[in-house]
């Protein structure tokens, strides 16, 4: 396998990319701000495209100052953030604004989704996939839309120059079913125009070569391949973690996520534990509203770091504890009404830390051991990311927790990981 391989990571902030040699070895990357948007709820998804070319420029100069060159890249991939979409006409023109992935609201498509699916399913609540793809067809109202595109879509397909492809990674919590291969057979029922819907392809597989139009414009050569790609966080994992099964990454930010590597598919929608298909595994995950958000409510950076210093991270806390910053659980505990526990606290905030620390290796390991009840595996190698890895005392207290040697994952740039995946 000869060639550079160049992967986009379009985030929350701005775009990334990375380039790696054939072995996987990272020599390049650059980075793009998002253009700013007057209006949050007016997304415009051509900004998106014009950051994306910024970055690549910047790419292409920090490449020939190593004396390499973006025409070298022979494979090409994205990923996005998970359920951000828009519509767009057949010359990939958006119709709509864009919707991001944490857009809320929508009562009255949650309503038709209801109406049509049977039992439990990812793709129902007001701010499902689905539901932003019916009230952005809804905003159409002259229908010219042609293809709905999720972020990561948006810009393989202007790197195409055309679109109706998406990956199994990105469409499941649009509802697609990965193990089946198809869309609910109760979709047309809601209103969906089911034209509209993408050709999926496994995550990472080669769509086609980039267009003459679009090599021309970036620099890179019209032999490179554009493949399917995944979202934000699964290209994160990636970048964290090889990709074997029992390989699994927590992530200790606001929120409490974790994330394995399974060779059976695990889905408990009313845990919010799902699984995306990665070649012949997948990846189970799975966030808890514990987390270092509670932390930082309590205690300074300054405070966490000289508290932790005082902690015997050998020795069990006594305290029982159930961190939360107002109520409601969803992993591993399905509870809305669950009550933060934070009590009683003692006079030394230090043994109050410990406590909490403690609490929250614990619901990790709880997690974990719901997706093994479930079928999935224990962790074998397990990497943390986030601002809680910096924190070694509570890495030593979640080792003991959880009965395993905890690794740091480092850099986790989501634009590392679809390079990665790209030449698997």
């Amino acid at each position: 396998m000869s060639g550079l391989r160049l992967g986009i990571d379009i985030g929350t902030s701005g775009i990334r990319s990375a380039v790696l040699e054939a072995d996987g070895t990272q020599i390049s990357s650059a980075r793009a701000a998002h253009l700013p948007q007057p209006d949050p709820d007016r997304i415009d998804a051509e900004a998106w495209w014009q950051a994306t070319c910024t970055c690549l420029a910047a790419q292409g100069a920090a490449l020939a100052e190593i004396g390499r060159d973006l025409r070298e890249v022979t494979r090409i991939g994205i990923d996005g953030t998970s359920g951000t979409m828009v519509l767009t006409d057949a010359a990939l023109r958006p119709v709509t604004r864009a919707l991001m992935y944490n857009s809320t609201g929508f009562e009255a498509e949650a309503s038709r989704i209801a109406a049509a699916c049977p039992g439990s399913h990812i793709a129902k609540g007001s701010n499902s996939a689905l539901a932003r793809a019916l009230c952005l067809q809804d905003e159409d109202t002259d229908r010219r839309a042609t293809h709905l595109l999720h972020q990561a879509d948006f810009i393989a397909a202007k790197l195409l120059g055309q679109g109706g492809v998406s990956d199994e990674n990105n469409t499941l919590k649009l509802g697609y079913d990965p193990e089946t291969e198809t869309w609910p057979d109760w979709f047309a029922a809601t209103g969906l125009r089911l034209e509209l819907l993408p050709r999926v392809l496994p995550a990472g597989a080669a769509i086609d070569r980039i267009s003459g139009d679009a090599a021309a414009a970036l620099g890179l050569s019209r032999d490179a391949v554009i493949h399917a790609g995944t979202t934000d966080s699964i290209a994160a994992f990636l970048a964290a973690a090889p990709l074997v099964p029992g390989a699994a990454v927590t992530s200790l930010g606001t929120t409490l996520a974790l994330k394995i590597l399974s060779p059976n598919r695990v889905d408990a929608p009313e845990l919010g534990l799902y699984s995306h298909k990665l070649g012949d595994i997948w990846l189970v995950g799975g966030a808890s509203n514990t987390g270092g958000g509670v932390l930082a409510s309590l205690f300074s950076p300054q405070e966490l770091a000289a508290l932790s210093r005082e902690i015997d991270p050998t020795k069990q806390s006594p305290l029982d504890y159930y961190p939360l910053l107002k109520p409601g659980e969803r992993f591993p505990v399905n509870d809305p009404t669950l009550a933060p526990r934070m009590t009683p606290r003692p006079e030394d905030d230090a043994a109050f830390l410990h406590g909490l620390l403690e609490s929250i290796a614990r619901i990790e390991a709880q997690g974990y051991a719901a997706i093994a009840e479930r079928g999935g595996p224990q962790p074998s190698q397990l990497y943390t990311a986030g601002g809680g890895a910096q924190n070694p005392v509570w890495t030593q207290i979640r080792a003991r927790c959880l009965g395993l040697a905890i690794r740091d994952a480092g850099d986790c740039e989501a634009s590392v990981g679809i390079a990665r995946l790209i030449g698997a």
